[in-house]
């Protein structure tokens, strides 16, 4: 087992986790490359080497390009605001490092579009970061789905939402400014890449975005948007709907979904993460109905966290499995899926839904 040196942009809410994940993987899934916390990158030096000395690295810094050229430093994680992933991915590839990148991949389709460039041009390893569609139990549901289980997909129904912005008197944060750091920005990659896992690409929407809270005490100008939604059609022929807000008054991690098949259905909801709900039609009638399914051993990555079914896993797991996927693509040099190209996909399509809200009309994609 070789080690590789990581470097991570940013030590707050994701790069803590990714720190940890790289701490662990190694340990957890017995990966061919062992991570070395090599460097740590914050926004000053007195944060920076907080982070270093809380989390285990070797060095940090207040300058990601530091963090970047550093010769130590073999892989980038970026965990920063989106705003900042273009320059950190460009400069990365530029050396031909591999770059991890935190969903969304950009501030603006542009800017996702220059990053798969940059990723192209390398030839270098790339992911994006959209953790929670690699829960077992949201695994397990995309191979049902894949195995024709619940037989053709008519219908899908995906939200994310969550209550941290509900309250009106919450004072403004850099959450409320700026359409990347909007709802549309923030919560609806994370869905949005769900029902491209699960369901296939998107052909047409029609869409409708809302500020709710439209002033909040420490600021005197609009804050962006607070909820949205879209209708839509897949290609596959299937119809949809999927929901994102972040003034959902009690929805703590409100990531859940719902797929009815022609022979089946199925539930999940992340605030119940170690079950999925299956509900198969060709049941006899006094069996019908919606059973839940307790993820365990046999579903996939739960056995390297837990041998005992039911126990589950968390949050923080969910990190470790993107971790073993990165190392593993490293290992391999080809990326694995979400590659910056489904990034971009859920950028293109986020870009759709607010041309959509402005006009008034259904886009084709």
């Amino acid at each position: 087992m070789r080690e590789i040196g990581i470097g991570i942009v940013g030590g707050g809410y994701m790069g803590k986790a990714h720190s940890v994940a790289m701490a662990a993987v190694a340990s957890v899934f017995d990966t061919a490359l062992r991570p070395r916390l090599e460097m740590i990158c914050a926004t000053s030096d007195a944060s920076a080497e907080g982070y270093r000395a809380a989390y285990g690295f070797a060095r940090a810094t207040a300058d990601w390009r530091v963090l970047a050229a550093d010769p130590r430093v073999e892989a980038v994680v970026i965990a920063s605001p989106q705003e900042t992933h273009r320059a950190i991915a460009e400069a990365a590839f530029a050396l031909g490092k591999p770059v991890f990148c935190e969903k969304p991949l950009g501030a603006s389709l542009n800017d996702s579009r220059a990053m798969v460039a940059a990723a192209d041009a390398s030839g270098c390893v790339n992911m994006v970061g959209f953790n929670y569609i690699r829960t077992p139990a949201s695994q397990f549901a995309r191979a049902l789905v894949q195995r024709g289980e619940i037989g053709a997909v008519t219908w899908f129904r995906g939200e994310h939402t969550e209550d941290f912005d509900a309250d009106a008197s919450r004072p403004a944060s850099w959450r409320n400014f700026g359409a990347a750091n909007g709802t549309m920005g923030d919560l609806a990659p994370h869905m949005i890449n769900a029902a491209l896992a699960l369901i296939g690409p998107i052909a047409r929407l029609s869409s409708d975005i809302a500020t709710v809270h439209h002033s909040r005490p420490g600021t005197d100008g609009e804050v962006n948007d607070d909820i949205g939604q879209f209708m839509c059609r897949f290609a596959s022929g299937a119809m949809g709907h999927l929901s994102f807000s972040r003034v959902a008054t009690g929805r703590k991690m409100g990531y859940a979904y719902e797929i009815t098949g022609t022979k089946g259905a199925i539930r999940f909801d992340q605030e119940d993460q170690n079950a999925l709900w299956l509900y198969r039609a060709d049941d006899t009638p006094d069996l019908r109905g919606f059973r839940k399914i307790l993820t365990g051993p046999e579903h996939p990555d739960y056995l390297a966290f837990c041998q005992g079914p039911g126990h589950g896993t968390g949050y923080q797991d969910q990190i470790i499995i993107e971790a073993r996927d990165f190392l593993q693509a490293i290992t391999t040099g080809s990326s694995v899926w979400p590659t910056f190209l489904d990034g971009m996909e859920v950028n293109r399509i986020i870009e759709a839904a607010r041309t959509s809200a402005a006009s008034g009309i259904w886009i084709d994609l």
